[in-house]
């Protein structure tokens, strides 16, 4: 596709996506679907439910089971076939209440030809976001200018196999560029999850901030001393532990000695997601995890054995509790406490979202790439990073977690960097041609590094868990 043919295409996504669109006859009764869900020649859309059945495709993929990926999707889908992990498959015949004949979940990491779609094999591949959340590899020939769109491929019919790696919503690791169905191969077009991409989202790696979170918990119920980030002369503070009471000695002296083990440990979470957070303080604490009926149905649908052994119904038999993300605020948060009153007399809120994340004063909007690497690579983050949020109290404290299971603006740099791929096309924050501008000259921008660097090597990480 042609520049000039790229922004007609994305011209006629912005006026299809327009939001007070309401279907009637005259307009064919359903939203038309921007190019950007239906792979190029393919029949096959991705994450486009709300377009209900989509000219010419036989195979709707689902990336994940999170509602702005399965708009309209219920139990009256009848379109065509819907292919995903098993772990999202679960969550929507539970959730949604989709008919199980619809729904075809296939292995992870192993190529499968898609019935219906001259022969285009698709691999999956974890996404590091939500559980049951992949990427798909699709590889083969172009048969069809299936969708909406005006602008048709001119190589439909060729002998050429083209792979299309579509990303959804994931936390770029290594571990994405070095899968085998990845690795070496020209990728002709990548779909990008775009939510972070812009230098201000510079937020942790997220193995780090799980970490964290166990260990201010684990500190904060011990009644241990929490070491705060230096301050400005780099000598590190030292916070008195928060869950500390006074005491006099025989001598008459005050002495701190630690609190009654009636602390409470509250993790806000999605529908679906922050199970990794929850998991690693409740084995810090060594304690059982209570949530709803509604929430712990939801879990089960997502075959984690770990997580299962962790869940109790008793909600006094468990030191960590889950709720929805918007009750970890303190008003909210006291509120949920006094359910519990006479069991548990102090709460440690855990809200973890990449929106709680702030940049740094004077941070560069522009930085080189190379600085993007090495300012990044050299950050830390430990327990001693995390403050308690305003209003926080001496029996509620409440903690903005710097966490998203979306990629930072980094981990998207070194996944840019780090394979062979052709075009770029982003799939989030596409609704004014400014943003979308701006992204471009990032795609621009990877591009030219990597031609500058003269072959694709991934970049240095620090595990393949994270750069």
């Amino acid at each position: 596709m042609t520049s000039y043919k790229e922004n007609e295409a994305w011209k006629e996504a912005s006026t299809v996506e327009d939001r007070n669109f309401r279907p009637t006859k005259a307009n064919g009764g359903r939203r038309k679907a921007p190019f950007y869900k239906v792979m190029q020649g393919m029949p096959i859309a991705v994450d486009a439910f709300r377009y209900g059945a989509i000219p010419n495709v036989t195979a709707y993929f689902l990336t994940h089971a999170h509602s702005d990926h399965y708009t309209n999707l219920s139990a009256k889908w009848d379109s065509g076939p819907i292919y995903c992990s098993q772990g999202t498959a679960n969550l929507i015949i539970h959730m949604l209440g989709v008919e199980p004949k619809w729904v075809h979940p296939l292995p992870m990491d192993v190529p499968t030809t898609i019935p219906n779609t001259g022969g285009v094999q698709v691999t999956l591949i974890e996404a590091n976001h939500c559980p049951g959340s992949c990427l798909f590899l699709f590889e083969g020939k172009q048969t069809i200018n299936a969708g909406d769109s005006a602008y048709k491929s001119p190589f439909v019919g060729s002998p050429k196999v083209f792979r299309y790696l579509h990303c959804g919503d994931f936390r770029a690791c290594p571990q994405h560029v070095l899968h085998p169905a990845v690795k070496g191969k020209r990728i002709d077009h990548v779909y990008l999850d775009t939510t972070y991409l812009d230098p201000k989202y510079c937020f942790p790696p997220q193995p780090l901030v799980i970490s964290a979170c166990a260990e201010l918990a684990k500190r904060l119920v011990q009644g241990k001393s929490v070491e705060e980030a230096p301050s400005g002369d780099g000598k590190p503070r030292t916070m008195a532990g928060w869950f500390t009471r006074v005491e006099k000695s025989d001598n008459g002296k005050e002495k701190a000695t630690a609190a009654p083990e009636k602390i409470l440990v509250v993790v806000g979470t999605y529908s679906i997601g922050k199970e990794r957070i929850v998991k690693a303080i409740a084995k810090a604490l060594n304690t059982k995890v209570y949530c709803d009926s509604r929430k712990a149905a939801i879990l089960r649908c997502e075959s984690d054995s770990e997580l299962d052994a962790l869940l109790t119904a008793d909600p006094k038999a468990a030191g960590v509790h889950l709720v929805p993300l918007a009750v970890i605020a303190s008003d909210r948060l006291k509120t949920y406490m006094e359910r519990w009153k006479g069991h548990w007399t102090k709460v440690i809120g855990f809200r973890p979202t990449g929106w709680t994340f702030t940049a740094p004063n004077g941070l560069d909007t522009l930085p080189s790439i190379p600085s993007v690497i090495s300012r990044s690579q050299s950050r830390t983050f430990t327990h001693a990073n995390m403050q308690p949020m305003r209003n926080s109290t001496s029996t509620l404290q409440v903690y903005g977690v710097p966490y998203s299971e979306h990629s930072s603006f980094f981990e998207l740099t070194c996944f840019a960097l780090s394979f062979d791929w052709a075009r770029m096309i982003a799939t989030v924050n596409v609704g004014r041609e400014t943003s979308r501008g701006k992204m471009a000259k990032w795609f621009e921008r990877w591009e030219a590094e990597r031609k500058k660097r003269g072959k694709v090597e991934v970049v240095k990480y620090r595990t393949s868990e994270y750069w």
